[in-house]
């Protein structure tokens, strides 16, 4: 093991679970399901998506405030800059205050299509500057990492110039991007390391249940697929039973050898789904925290 990835053992370790703010009725059922079944698994927190430009800003509130109330749990909403002002900012910042939220999962987030204008925020670390500023160390935040690379960054070196800027800024922790390749988490902790970088790094975490699904978020986001496991995939075809199999194996394989090896928690993308989450936390041998 790294000395970085020694590092990382000195954090307590922690799970944590996303969701994204439900549309309809329906889903808003679902997430509630899917939240009963997760809930006695006593996440360390739960985080809610923030969509593009803000486009979720109500849905994201209500969501956040629901969870909390409802399982007890810490949840963390997202909160992007892009497109915003201080002003909007301020009042999201607010109302979470006022309403017993103490963490926040601070992002630059996407560009509405059709939007000319960054906003008063052109990067996250000047949001998690604000933040503080504001708010002193009311919140928790949590930044974004990308261990394969953010994919609008000119180089791996930039990228992590970018990182630490946002430590810096006064970031708790970090969650990373998914990733199915556990070496490219290895080096980047160890690259952090080599930059100062010293708070917890936690590997997000991508059930396999949905081959056409993975490859559209995989190419959006420039996390990569192995080749060996895409080729897999592709020969499963529709079989979607065996598609699950197989990504259960993958999946649980990867978080036996990140927490081995000092990683300091999981955090997974549910997609507002319990069933693959439950089976990994399962194979793993986990118990509720």
């Amino acid at each position: 093991m790294g000395s970085a990835m020694k590092t990382q053992l000195k954090y307590p370790r922690e799970f944590s679970f996303e969701f994204f703010p439900p549309k309809t009725e329906e889903a808003t059922e679902n997430l509630r399901r899917t939240l009963t079944k997760l809930a006695p698994l006593k996440p360390r927190f739960c985080s809610v998506t923030f969509g593009a430009g803000g486009s979720t800003r109500e849905k994201t509130f209500e969501t956040a405030l629901e969870i909390q109330q409802t399982t007890g749990i810490e949840c963390a909403p997202h909160l992007s800059c892009i497109a915003s002002t201080r002003r909007s900012i301020r009042e999201i910042l607010e109302a979470y205050r006022s309403h017993g939220i103490r963490h926040i999962v601070a992002l630059r987030g996407d560009m509405p299509s059709g939007m000319l204008s960054a906003g008063e925020f052109r990067h996250a670390n000047e949001l998690v500057e604000f933040i503080r500023s504001e708010t002193g160390n009311h919140f928790h935040i949590e930044v974004a990492c990308y261990p394969e690379v953010h994919p609008q960054a000119a180089s791996a070196e930039s990228d992590l110039k970018n990182f630490k800027r946002k430590v810096d800024a006064g970031a708790d922790s970090a969650i990373t991007q998914y990733f199915y390749n556990p070496e490219a988490y290895f080096r980047f902790v160890d690259d952090c390391e080599r930059l100062g970088i010293d708070i917890p790094i936690v590997p997000g975490i991508m059930p396999i249940t949905n081959h056409s699904q993975l490859v559209r978020f995989s190419d959006l986001c420039g996390a990569d697929i192995p080749r060996w496991i895409r080729k897999r995939l592709e020969a499963f075809g529709d079989d979607r039973k065996a598609i699950r199999t197989f990504g259960l194996e993958v999946v649980t394989e990867l978080c036996r050898r990140l927490l081995e090896q000092g990683a300091p928690g999981l955090h997974f993308y549910t997609l507002n789904r319990a069933e693959a989450c439950l089976e990994v936390w399962k194979a793993l041998g986990l118990e509720p925290a």
